[in-house]
């Protein structure tokens, strides 16, 4: 199964024209406290990401904080566990996106 990807500019884009968004980083809540990305129309969430893969071995269990519905974008410093928690996620029937290159990648964006 191939994950969907966000590209920064696209969802630099997407929050300019207000769209709701909800946004999971699974970073610490240290790196988490430090900078995430943030917005008037954004759901921050921060769930870390050792909480994600013990779903992977617990096909009963699910994340309360997470909404059923809708698209979830997954972020962590540059994608690596992003993209490890989005197919764990995904196997759950969660509507998840990993941004592209994690946050690394947006700092770079929004500095242009």
């Amino acid at each position: 199964m191939v994950l969907k990807k966000i590209s920064p500019e696209e969802l630099f884009q997407r929050m300019q024209q207000g769209e709701q968004l909800t946004i999971l980083d699974v970073r610490d809540q240290e790196k988490y406290n430090t900078f995430h990305i943030e917005g008037e129309n954004i759901q921050s969430l921060n769930i870390h990401k050792t909480e994600i893969f013990e779903l992977e071995n617990n096909q009963d269990k699910n994340i309360s904080a997470l909404p059923e519905k809708g698209e979830i974008i997954v972020t962590c410093t540059t994608g690596n566990s992003a993209t490890k928690c989005a197919n764990i996620l995904s196997k759950h029937d969660y509507d998840v996106v990993v941004l592209d290159g994690g946050l690394t990648a947006w700092k770079d964006y929004i500095k242009k």
